[in-house]
């Protein structure tokens, strides 16, 4: 399992909480955090609306890419 870095990096850096996020998505906290912690898989939909959420690509937060901007 990977862990997401990227997820985390961008939560913290918009000073968001864990359950903030997790009410977004629709899951709880304990569920978020084994997201960010590599601990649970990410399901592609999910992947998606997190990207979504921080006007990025999947990718980016995949690190298949350095570059923060969705394609266009």
């Amino acid at each position: 399992m990977m862990k997401y870095e990227r997820i985390r990096n961008l939560r913290e850096d918009m000073d968001l909480t864990q359950t903030s996020l997790a009410d977004y998505l629709n899951v709880s906290q304990r569920a978020y955090s084994r997201y960010e912690n590599g601990e649970r898989g990410i399901s592609t939909e999910m992947l998606i609306k997190i990207a979504d959420y921080y006007n990025t690509s999947t990718d980016y937060l995949l690190n298949r890419t350095d570059t923060k901007e969705p394609y266009a």
